[in-house]
């Protein structure tokens, strides 16, 4: 089990000892100074870790320094791995400082009579093209080199010419003539006119140069009619076209009839690898024309291979802007039915094909179809992908070769997509999944039970009746302890969860509790544990989290499962609420807080320097603040009982103009309380949007438990505060609205039965009545029935983005202020890097950074005279977009009042939808403001009473201008 934590506790580091940045590199430059080969590759290797641990300007200039001297004296395998090291560390480049020097070391290689010295020079030099893009001297090596007689050099020479032409408009124009002269020349051998005419794919600047190439690459397709010549010039006038974009219907059309009129297959293949790669870059250029075409090739190729290619572009178009255009009438052929068009018939053809890629395709077109095209005269195909994706299912499943279970992924997605869109057909697929489940190979069974949940998560498809199914087969898996059995079993549990989300009966907990003991790992039922917990069946996660407590290596892992088994009880507690029971609701959740308490302090305990686990103790924090503050409301709306108003409460009220005061200290307690609830949504926003990494399901419960919030604080000033301005048309629900699981389904069910009780009380009767405060109770109890639903990010991270910042100047001790002249402003830089996890931007990306600047003044010292406000405090915002993962900035500080002033440095990030994010770091310099020498001069004379000098006058009239 340990060995699995990976998924919610952070790598611990490095093994090596944890070195700070300077003696890291004196490390590696101690080894770069040895007089052994093999330390020295050992040390220039090491390089890109040192970069990747410590990416900051000044390490990595000072590194690349050193790597640029191994490379100007060492040997051509020294010079070998620099290379390999400068091409591993392509995004660091621009971080350094010292350019020219580092580019000087590197060039004086090329004047070397070495020819293969000069080609790792070249490769060197083409490797740096981002950051010297305009060299005029590299420009010059690269021509020169194109001439050479060694082979290896030319080839070196090609490979710059390539990345100089990609970064440089100058070097691509200039270099364009010559290229094409050798490309043309007979003297050039064909091995190398093949790897000289991918350059081409470069010249996109402008408009003529873009021209120039395609009228060449024309040239070269009809002269050189050779295989290996039309594939290569083939490809490289589709990259062309897909930079410089207007030219790619013209190139669609050509690779469509090289598809049709060529006869070779080779050629065939690179032209449907290229439509593919036009189809998923720029679908909304394919016309209705194109697309006929493609579909009349389909269905006349007799190659099965062809076929496939030719479908697997149909399918990409499919899911795009294009096939809206392909059904669009087009004029005259307005009475044509759906059935009647190519592209449908070929689906239709391939639904059944002997070959099970180019069946999945099909049923992918034809699901695309109907999910995309509303139309009537493409209802029909609803059923045809039905029955394709049923035909697909029986086949796949039966299968466990690598091919049967990649369709079979295909096949599950389109199911998944198809019932989304079109809700009608769920039962029909869900009862030939369930069919299938009883036979199929364990692979499958894996990829159908996923299948299954997540159908159900969106509709409540999985009647009870089902239940005695799935238990027979979870039976009969739980006999073996394999790999896939035991996946198998956390599969096949989370369906039996999402399909009796209401309650597990003492059986099936029997069941599975006993399968577990059988025949799994603590893995396994830890996964189980944590499904239960996210579909809100609490009873089942506390008992398999206590029986797990005993089975942890780690004390962390003790306490973090301990957390859980508390937090499973205090939710478990909550479901033995009753409507109109105030006195057992209040006991309840009394009973939930201790559980939840005692989860906290253990979640503490479980938190480490490396894995702080600060979403999940800010999300039990505010849950536990949301029961006290349920708590709370009941206690309010019983105090009416037990406290009702004074007999004199009318008078007050008509003496103090406060209505409000007829109901006596109700009043002020719900006031309180609305503040609160308020209170508590604000902070479940700012939880919100401190959780960049987390995926869009914990996103919408963390939005759900705010909305919850929101709607109390309404419900509190509708009925009670201020019934007469209350307004309900902001809060009327989107009935439409994708409902993505079952525990957001009821939570809005809650909130629209809540909304529309609120609503017919309001105004009826005036407040504060026994019916009022049974309205907001009941409400409480409503919300808190719906089982609370754990979901992916309290138990592992996905995603994981961090920014580190370094501040300039920076003092060497942290407490140490930095000391700066009043009468002058400091230029703080802020540099900062973005650390990605295994998996980068995989729910959303960093589009640029905001960071903003404040001061505070600390202590003061000196004179006490006034100054006006604008100088006591700095605050300055800017945005900045990283690129390569590292940005810069500058500020500009004023410090006009002499003391000890605090900077704070604060970031936060923005996504591709323009979305803030509070991220942070938050980093702190202090700043100690000192007087000017002159101006000190000046006050001691004053204060001795001496009147400044003449030269002095006349400085203080200069200093004036």
């Amino acid at each position: 089990m340990a060995s699995s934590a990976k998924s919610f506790l952070a790598d611990a580091g490095y093994g090596e000892q944890e070195l700070d940045a300077n003696s890291a590199l004196m490390e590696l430059d101690k080894g770069l100074r040895s007089g052994k080969l093999g330390e020295q590759c050992e040390a220039v290797v090491r390089f890109p870790r040192l970069f990747q641990k410590y990416p900051f300007p000044i390490l990595i200039n000072s590194a690349f320094l050193k790597l640029a001297d191994v490379f100007r004296v060492g040997n051509n395998f020294l010079r070998l791995c620099v290379l390999k090291v400068t091409q591993q560390s392509e995004k660091h480049l621009e971080k350094i400082l010292n350019v020219d020097e580092f580019v000087k070391r590197v060039f004086s290689v090329i004047h070397s009579n070495d020819p293969v010295a000069r080609a790792i020079t070249l490769r060197m030099l083409g490797s740096m093209a981002s950051i010297i893009p305009e060299r005029k001297n590299a420009h010059h090596s690269i021509r020169q080199s194109l001439d050479s007689h060694d082979n290896v050099e030319v080839e070196a020479a090609i490979f710059a010419a390539a990345n100089f032409s990609a970064q440089s408009k100058d070097f691509a124009v200039g270099i364009c003539n010559k290229i094409s002269e050798m490309i043309q020349g007979l003297a050039t051998p064909v091995d190398l006119k093949l790897k000289l005419i991918p350059i081409l794919q470069h010249m996109h600047h402008d408009a003529s140069l873009a021209s120039s190439s395609r009228q060449l690459l024309q040239q070269l397709v009809t002269s050189y009619p050779s295989t290996k010549m039309v594939i290569v010039t083939l490809h490289t006038f589709t990259l062309l076209a897909a930079s410089s974009l207007v030219d790619i219907p013209k190139q669609i059309q050509l690779l469509l009839q090289y598809l049709k009129n060529d006869p070779r297959k080779a050629v065939k293949r690179l032209a449907i690898q290229d439509l593919k790669l036009l189809a998923n870059k720029t679908p909304h250029t394919w016309s209705r024309e194109n697309i006929q075409a493609l579909c009349e090739s389909a269905l006349h190729t007799p190659y099965d291979s062809l076929k496939m290619g030719m479908l697997s572009v149909l399918s990409t178009l499919s899911g795009t802007i294009a096939i809206k255009q392909y059904f669009s009438s087009a004029p005259g052929t307005a009475t044509t039915t759906a059935r009647s068009f190519d592209l449908v018939k070929l689906a239709q053809e391939c639904c059944y094909h002997t070959n099970r890629g180019i069946a999945a395709h099909g049923v992918r077109i034809l699901t695309n179809i109907s999910a995309s095209c509303q139309d009537k005269d493409l209802l029909p195909l609803e059923q045809d992908a039905v029955f394709g994706l049923e035909a697909l299912l029986v086949l796949c499943s039966q299968d466990d070769s690598p091919g049967a279970q990649a369709t079979l992924k295909i096949t599950l997605t389109c199911m998944v997509k198809l019932v989304k869109c079109r809700p009608h057909l769920s039962q029909s697929v869900v009862e030939s999944l369930l069919t299938q489940l009883q036979s199929a190979q364990d692979n499958a069974r894996i990829l159908m039970c996923h299948c299954l949940a997540a159908i159900a998560m969106q509709l409540p498809v999985l009647a009870d009746g089902i239940l005695g199914d799935l238990m027979d087969l979870y039976k009969l898996i739980g006999q073996s302890a394999t790999d896939k059995k035991q996946e198998l079993l956390v599969s096949l549990a989370t369906v039996i969860f999402v399909s009796s989300q209401k309650a597990l009966s003492t059986e099936i907990k029997t069941v599975i509790k006993q399968q577990l003991e059988n025949a799994s790992n603590g893995w396994t039922a830890y996964r189980i544990a944590r499904q239960a917990s996210r579909m809100g069946n609490h009873d089942m996660a506390r008992e398999l989290y206590q029986s797990l407590l005993t089975q942890v290596a780690s004390e962390h892992f003790y306490f973090w499962l301990n957390s859980l088994k508390e937090f499973s009880h205090a939710e478990q507690c909550l479901t033995g609420l009753q409507e109109d029971n105030y006195s057992s609701a209040l006991s309840c959740i009394a009973e939930a807080l201790k559980s939840y308490h005692k989860g906290i302090a253990s979640l503490t305990a479980a938190s480490t320097p490396l894995n702080p686990l600060s979403f999940q103790c800010g999300f039990v924090k505010l849950r536990i603040d949301l029961l006290q503050a349920f708590s709370q409301l009941i206690c309010t709306c019983n105090s009416l009982k037990t406290s009702p108003p004074p007999a004199i409460a009318t008078t007050i009220a008509m003496t103090s103009g406060n209505d409000l005061q007829r109901c006596g200290r109700i009043s002020n307690q719900m006031k309180h309380s609305m503040e609160e609830f308020r209170n508590l949504a604000t902070r479940y926003g700012d939880l919100y949007q401190s959780s960049f990494d987390a995926d869009s399901a914990t996103l919408r419960n963390v939005e759900l438990q705010q909305q919850s919030c929101l709607l109390i604080s309404h419900a509190i000033e509708a009925l009670i505060l201020d019934p007469e301005s209350a307004s309900f048309q902001e809060y009327s629900s989107n009935g439409t609205a994708h409902v993505e699981s079952e525990y957001e389904r009821r939570m809005m069910s809650v909130f629209n039965h809540v909304l529309e009780e609120v609503e017919s009380l309001n105004r009826k009767y005036a407040p504060v009545s026994y019916l009022h405060t049974a309205c907001l109770c009941n409400a409480v109890i409503a919300l808190l029935k719906v089982p609370l639903s754990f979901q992916r990010y309290f138990f592992q991270k996905l995603q994981s983005t961090s920014i580190k910042l370094a501040l300039s100047p920076s003092p060497r001790n942290p407490a140490e202020p930095i000391a700066v002249q009043n009468n002058q402003q400091l230029a703080l830089k802020v540099e900062g890097v973005v650390q990605h996890g295994s998996k980068p931007g995989l729910f959303r990306k960093i589009q640029s950074v905001c960071l903003n600047v404040s001061s505070v003044l600390q202590s003061k010292s000196g004179q006490d005279y006034k100054i006006p406000i604008d100088n006591m405090t700095n605050e300055m915002e800017q945005r900045v977009e990283p690129h390569n993962d590292y940005f810069s900035t500058q500020f500009l500080l004023n410090f006009v009042i002499l003391g000890t002033h605090n900077i704070t440095v604060e970031s936060s990030v923005i996504d591709s939808n323009g979305i803030v994010w509070k991220t942070g770091p938050k980093t702190t310099i202090f700043v100690k403001s000192l007087e000017d020498p002159y101006s000190q001069q000046v006050r001691l004379q004053q204060q001795q009473g001496q009147p400044p000098s003449q030269q002095q006058q006349q400085r203080t009239a200069y200093s004036r201008f």
